[in-house]
């Protein structure tokens, strides 16, 4: 069986707990990316944002992105998945919890972020397939 270290993405970077979302929003544009783990100063994992955070949370409310900090819009327990985890763990986690990407952790550390391209560009037709019809399924607005 595949560990998900041997798919993820191992130059993730994350946002500090208290820079403000014009500085995620800049680092999500020099990386090519629409979301980033968030961390505290003791580099353990806090939450994630995502680019569409920023607009509906921030800008779309009248916030102030200069003074919004990442660790706002940190909210609920983030889901990650440890590096040592089998690969169908991670698939799990994501159908679970309909996400298309998680954080990879090591020793309580962010090592990088296994997602559902990488998970596609390594593992069978049929199982990506999955992966995306059930990440994608809408749940109802009452469950």
């Amino acid at each position: 069986m595949s560990a998900v270290r041997e798919f993820m993405t191992t130059d993730a970077q994350c946002i500090k707990e208290n820079q403000s979302l014009v500085d995620a929003a800049k680092m999500m544009m020099d990386l090519d990316c629409g979301s980033l783990p968030i961390c505290g100063d003791d580099g353990k994992l806090k939450g994630m944002i995502t680019d569409r955070d920023i607009v509906l949370k921030c800008v779309a409310a009248g916030r102030d992105p200069r003074e919004m900090m990442a660790r706002d819009l940190a909210s609920g327990r983030p889901h990650w998945v440890d590096a040592d985890a089998n690969v169908d763990a991670a698939i799990e986690m994501m159908e679970t919890h309909q996400v298309r990407r998680l954080p990879v952790i090591a020793d309580h550390k962010l090592v990088g972020i296994i997602s559902q391209g990488d998970i596609a560009r390594n593992y069978s037709e049929q199982r990506v397939g999955e992966l995306v019809e059930h990440i994608s399924e809408r749940k109802p607005m009452n469950a």
